[in-house]
């Protein structure tokens, strides 16, 4: 049976004619706590004024002065932050396929069950058809469907051999058919990323070791000459490493963020930690994925595989390293990322870890910390108000009642 947009947006959501907000007014959120940042202390019973976009002040009810005109929405009992973000999706599925002509009610629905139901309101698409990615960032960012502000690195690139992926197995998987880039040395490392970065993408990803077989590496020449390329242009690169010597390879060779832990690896020890944290560069430990990637495989080993993934970024986070929160959702179809915080906080990281993960880091290593992850006065107004408190139980990052993005409601939950 098939189930219709309409009958699917009374499930979880609002329709996009239900989203317009009015242009140019007062927008206040009434009487929550307010985290203006994962560092400073909250704002208790506070009020955050929006106008044309952005944040217009942040204080108590007895601070704040809420214009007559303003709309009001009671966030008594509720927690207010920054908006998330998810700093690793993919736009793969096959329901993203032809992006320029879905419905834009549909469109709109598919955004908000992966993505802003969760609050996200930026994502970074490691992996996908760029052109097709680019028509789903197009239309909301010309307002036709509201959802989350969308950079990509377009298609993933790939060790030579090991790309191809059969119409059956793509059938199976769920996901679209699209051309994949293959490098194996300096030269091709550097054209194709050349090739990707003039076509508007906004970094690159290489899959350095595959995770399944055969494994056969990218060449550290072709990843030095690809990411290279991409901090010429002031882009950052991407990888998924697999094991300890993908992981020191793309380390070494100027990669800036590492998609996921290496749980074949083993335990990190002080070499990896000491190359990761010379080099600056981030970690999106994406710990869910292993149960959900291991779910046909037996629970002692689905277990011990997840759990050392989660030694490796308690090690990581121990040593000062810099956090990314990312699901692999588009990738995974469990787009909850409740299992991802509950993991998270098991590996030791504290509530306040999780929120600048969330928000702060992403917004300083992506170059928007002048204008997102904090509720600031003269910040972007991403914003996302929450049931609950997460500082008191983690699940509450997962109870999104509103989605905010540039002043304008893009999630809202059934009352």
């Amino acid at each position: 049976m098939r189930i219709t947009v309409p009958i699917l947006a009374t499930l979880f959501a609002v329709t996009a004619s239900e989203m317009q907000n009015p242009p140019n007014a007062y927008l206040a959120l009434v009487g929550g706590t307010i985290y203006v940042s994962p560092t400073e202390e909250p704002i208790r019973n506070g009020v955050v004024l929006i106008y044309d976009g952005k944040i217009a002040a942040v204080g108590t009810r007895g601070q704040a002065k809420i214009p007559q005109s303003a709309q009001l929405i009671d966030c008594s009992g509720r927690t207010i932050t920054a908006g998330f973000w998810n700093s690793h999706v993919h736009f793969i599925e096959r329901k993203w396929a032809n992006a320029k002509n879905i419905p834009a009610d549909e469109l709109l629905l598919q955004v908000q069950e992966m993505l802003t139901r969760f609050g996200v309101t930026s994502v970074f698409d490691t992996g996908s058809d760029w052109q097709n990615t680019r028509a789903i960032r197009d239309r909301i960012d010309a307002g036709e469907v509201a959802g989350p502000k969308i950079h990509s690195t377009g298609p993933i690139l790939y060790p030579k051999g090991v790309a191809d992926t059969s119409d059956a197995q793509l059938q199976i998987l769920g996901f679209m058919k699209f051309s994949t880039p293959e490098i194996n040395d300096s030269a091709q490392g550097h054209n194709e990323a050349t090739k990707l970065l003039d076509a508007g993408t906004d970094g690159i990803k290489l899959y350095t070791v595959p995770f399944f077989a055969p494994t056969i590496s990218i060449p550290e020449s072709a990843i030095a000459a690809a990411t290279a390329e991409a901090h010429r242009r002031g882009k950052l690169a991407f990888a998924h490493p697999t094991n300890r010597q993908g992981l020191l390879a793309s380390v070494n060779n100027g990669v800036d963020i590492i998609v996921h832990t290496t749980p074949q690896s083993g335990a990190w020890d002080e070499t990896v930690l000491e190359a990761m944290r010379q080099r600056k560069v981030a970690l999106i430990p994406t710990l869910k994925l292993w149960r959900y990637e291991l779910r046909h495989e037996r629970a002692l080993r689905r277990e011990q595989f997840t759990q050392t993934g989660a030694g490796q970024l308690r090690r990581w986070v121990a040593s000062g390293g810099v956090v990314l929160f990312g699901t692999d959702v588009g990738y995974m179809s469990d787009y909850d990322p409740k299992e991802e915080y509950l993991l998270m906080g098991e590996a030791g990281m504290t509530f306040r870890q999780i929120l600048a993960s969330l928000t702060t880091a992403p917004a300083e290593r992506f170059g928007q910390s002048k204008q997102l992850g904090r509720v600031a006065p003269g910040f972007q107004a991403d914003v996302v108000v929450l049931n609950g408190d997460p500082a008191k139980n983690i699940r509450a990052f997962t109870d999104v009642q509103y989605t905010l993005r540039a002043g304008k409601i893009i999630y809202r939950a059934r009352e």
